[in-house]
């Protein structure tokens, strides 16, 4: 194999791939980038046996062939390297060598034979639809903040993708919860996606989908299957397991009934509970809402650093409530809102909280209230 590739368009591909690589793994070939070289251009495929991630590239191909080379290490030569580099791969296959050159420098890298590298078994996906990029991205961007991390409720590390029946019909929904706050988020169902089975997608999935959907013109090919998902754009295929398991019934969480409305402008209430949070004592770090005709009161006693309070200008027209959160899941809520004002939904003090994004229903919020 010989090929030339621009270093930029080779950096972007490279560090797809090293960012599924698993950094501790016991097998060697799942520590490497799959090259294949083919006409005009290069494929770079990289798998932690959970995750496949395939990135095809334009290049100039002088010699066809496929090796496989440490991820990391091509990632972190590349990065380096100067901008505007032309790079030159050439494989040595009876050597076991990747010669890596670019300007003055010049890099040999031990390979492994592509014999060796697993590729995961395609399914045969019982569903296939089209949605555009910023779509998913505000599906999934929205929700992962509350994604649990709790290794022993599995099913709810990832985010559950599904058909729903939303506020004006059938609607792709993404729902993510960790016991003390949830996230709701809806959007129009895409054509073909009716037959779509319910999938939990894994949060490392999450995480390597979001630079898929960076171009707000790009149109993601989705096919899902009872244990797989992919994400395709022409030059990038995802491809995931998806995590065994069954998402519980969210519905019953998410309260109905809250009677006391409160409005507030959302960024100064996040950057309102972010300054008296800084007082509070790092273990519970609540902080209390105190809410009476149209003014909030913010609040933080930490009896062992100190205290802290800030008024805001609320709508707010019910009967007095004093209500206390964890400081961390008010600012990740906060922090969703992309319309000026939030709208918080309340019982009482002891019971979840809803919140909104002005009068937009698509997206719904839960959080559960601390004691202060």
């Amino acid at each position: 194999m010989k090929i030339s590739i621009e270093r930029g368009t080779l950096l972007k591909a490279v560090s797809q791939a090293q960012s599924v690589v698993e950094r501790r793994n016991t097998i060697p070939i799942l520590a490497n980038v799959l090259i294949e070289a083919e006409g005009d251009a290069v494929s770079f495929r990289a798998t932690d046996l959970d995750i496949e991630v395939v990135d095809k590239v334009p290049a100039q191909v002088e010699r066809a062939g496929a090796t496989t080379v440490s991820a990391v290490t091509l990632h972190e030569i590349v990065r380096k390297l100067p901008d505007g580099a032309l790079v030159k791969l050439t494989d040595d296959g009876a050597a076991g060598r990747l010669t890596v050159e670019a300007g003055r420098s010049n890099f040999t890298l031990a390979t492994l034979p592509k014999e060796d590298f697993p590729v995961m078994a395609s399914a045969e996906y019982s569903s296939n639809f089209g949605a555009p990029a910023p779509v998913l991205r505000r599906l999934f961007d929205k929700s992962k903040f509350a994604i649990s991390t709790e290794e022993t409720r599995y099913y709810l590390n990832g985010v559950y993708m599904h058909v729903a029946d939303g506020e004006s019909g059938k609607a792709l929904r993404c729902v993510a919860t960790d016991g003390h706050r949830l996230a709701r988020i809806d959007a129009d169902l895409p054509a073909g996606a009716e037959t779509m089975p319910g999938v939990i997608v894994p949060r490392k999935t999450v995480g390597e989908l979001r630079k898929l959907l960076d171009d707000d013109e790009a149109q993601i090919a989705v096919s899902v299957s009872e244990t797989k998902v992919r994400f395709a754009t022409p030059e990038i295929t995802l491809t995931s397991k998806v995590i065994d398991g069954t998402f519980p019934d969210y519905a019953r969480v998410i309260p109905v009934g809250n009677p006391r409305k409160m409005e507030v402008d959302a960024s100064e209430f996040a950057k309102a509970v972010d300054r008296v949070a800084t007082v509070s004592s790092e273990r519970s770090r609540a902080v209390k809402l105190a809410l009476d005709e149209d003014k909030l009161v913010l609040s933080v006693n930490a009896p062992d650093s100190g205290a802290a309070e800030e008024e805001l200008p609320v709508a707010y027209g019910d009967e007095r409530l004093e209500i206390g959160f964890n400081a961390k899941y008010l600012l990740e809520i906060a922090s969703q809102v992309d319309r000026e004002n939030a709208v918080f939904m309340f019982n009482s003090s002891g019971d979840p909280t809803l919140m909104r994004e002005g009068s937009d229903t698509s997206a719904v919020y839960v959080v559960m209230p601390m004691r202060v």
